[in-house]
C-alpha cells in the first residue's frame, strides 16, 4: 500500500504541475509589467543555463551550512533525503531520539511561521502600496490575470485528471463528490489543509474506503499529494520570472519543476506555507523576491482554491489505493 501511495501521488502531482506550467505560459499573466530603475538597481538578475552534468553535481551540498545560509533549496533537501535514510538504518536507541528531535523542531517552526503570519496583513498592505506606487495601478490587471489562470488551471485539473481517474477506476461521481463537499468546503473556508482532516478521513469511511487506508493515505497524502499546491508553484514561480523581466528556457523550467517536485514535499497544511517554498526555490534559481510579496496581497484568495483541490485530491487518493487494493465497496446510505 504504501508503495502504490507515492507512486499515485508522484503521478497526480507531476501533472498537476505540469498543467500549471502550460497555464501560466499561455496566460502570459506577469508578461507588460513596467518595472521602475530603483526596483532593480541597474540590473536584473540572470538565471544560470548549466548542463545536466553540472545540474546533478549541483544537487549535492558540498556543506549543509552553507546550502542553507546561501538558501540552495535542492541540495537542502537531498541532504535531509539522505540524512533520513541514514537515520532509519541506525539501531532503535540511536533513531528515535533523533526522530522525536526533528518532529520537534519541525512543530517548533510551523509555530514560529504562524507567528510570522501573524503579520502579513501589514505586510500585504505594505507590499501592495509599495507595488502600485512604483508600478501603477496595472499590476492589480496582471494579478488578477494570476488569479483567474490559477482557477482555470485547478478546474483543468479536476477534469483532466481527476474525473478521468473516477472515470477509469468506476467511482461513482456524485456519491464521491457529495463525501468530499464537506472537508473541501471547510479547507476552502480555513485555507487550512489540516482543519478538514478529521472531516475527510470519516466521511471517507462512510464512503466505503476501509479505516486502514485512510488512516495512511490521507495523512501521507498531506505531505506527498498536494495537488493545488504544486500546481499552484509552479504558475507563481514562472509568473515571478514573467513579472520581473527574466527569460526562463524550456531546460530551465523543466529543471525548476523537477525541484519543486521535491521542495513541496513536506509542506505544512497551513495558510501560506506554499509561499516559503517559492521564497526558497526563487532564491535557488537566481529570481528576485519582491514579485512574491506582490503577489502576497492575493495569496488568500489563491490559497482558498488550491487548498480545496488538496484536500479532494487526498481524499481521491484513498479511493484509489482501496480500489488497488480490491477492498472498495460503495455504501447505499453514507451518513454525510
Amino acid at each position: 500500500m504504501g508503495w502504490k501511495s507515492i507512486l499515485y501521488f508522484e503521478i497526480v502531482s507531476t501533472l498537476a504541475l505540469f498543467i500549471g506550467l502550460i497555464a501560466i505560459n499561455i496566460s502570459q499573466a506577469g508578461i507588460g509589467v513596467t518595472i521602475p530603475e530603483s526596483m532593480t538597481k541597474g540590473s536584473l538578475p540572470e538565471v544560470s543555463h548549466q548542463t545536466w552534468d553540472q545540474i546533478v553535481l549541483h544537487v549535492f551540498p558540498e556543506n549543509i551550512a552553507k546550502s542553507i545560509a546561501e538558501g540552495q533549496v535542492l541540495q537542502i533537501v537531498v541532504f535531509s533525503i539522505l540524512f533520513g535514510i541514514a537515520v532509519a538504518l541506525v539501531k532503535e536507541k540511536y533513531r528515535n531520539p533523533m526522530i522525536r528531535f526533528a518532529e520537534s523542531l519541525s512543530e517548533v517552526m510551523f509555530k514560529f511561521t504562524n507567528i510570522i503570519m501573524y503579520f502579513a496583513p501589514f505586510a500585504v498592505f505594505a507590499a501592495l502600496a509599495f507595488s502600485v506606487g512604483h508600478m501603477g495601478i496595472g499590476i492589480l490587471v496582471n494579478l488578477g490575470k494570476l488569479l483567474a489562470t490559477l482557477y482555470a488551471a485547478l478546474l483543468l485539473l479536476f477534469m483532466l485528471v481527476f474525473i478521468p481517474i473516477m472515470l477509469l477506476l468506476k467511482i461513482p461521481i456524485r456519491k464521491f463528490l457529495s463525501a468530499v463537499l464537506e472537508p473541501a468546503t471547510i479547507a476552502f473556508a480555513t485555507t487550512s489543509s489540516e482543519a478538514a482532516l478529521p472531516v475527510a478521513m470519516e466521511n471517507m469511511e462512510h464512503f466505503g474506503v476501509p479505516r486502514k487506508i485512510v488512516a495512511f493515505v490521507i495523512p501521507t497524502g498531506y505531505s506527498f499529494n498536494l495537488d493545488g499546491s504544486t500546481l499552484y508553484l509552479a504558475m507563481a514561480s514562472i509568473f515571478v520570472a514573467q513579472i520581473a523581466g527574466i527569460h526562463l528556457s524550456f531546460e530551465s523550467q523543466l529543471v525548476m519543476m523537477f525541484t519543486l517536485m521535491l521542495t513541496s514535499k513536506g509542506a505544512a497544511g497551513v495558510p501560506r506555507a506554499s509561499l516559503m517554498i517559492l521564497l526558497g526555490t526563487a532564491s535557488s534559481f537566481g529570481l528576485p523576491a519582491w514579485p512574491i510579496f506582490i503577489i502576497l496581497g492575493i495569496d488568500s484568495l489563491m490559497d482558498m482554491g488550491r487548498t480545496a483541490v488538496n484536500v479532494i485530491g487526498n481524499c481521491l487518493a484513498t479511493v484509489v489505493i482501496a480500489k488497488w487494493e480490491g477492498e472498495f465497496e460503495v455504501i447505499d446510505q453514507a451518513p454525510l
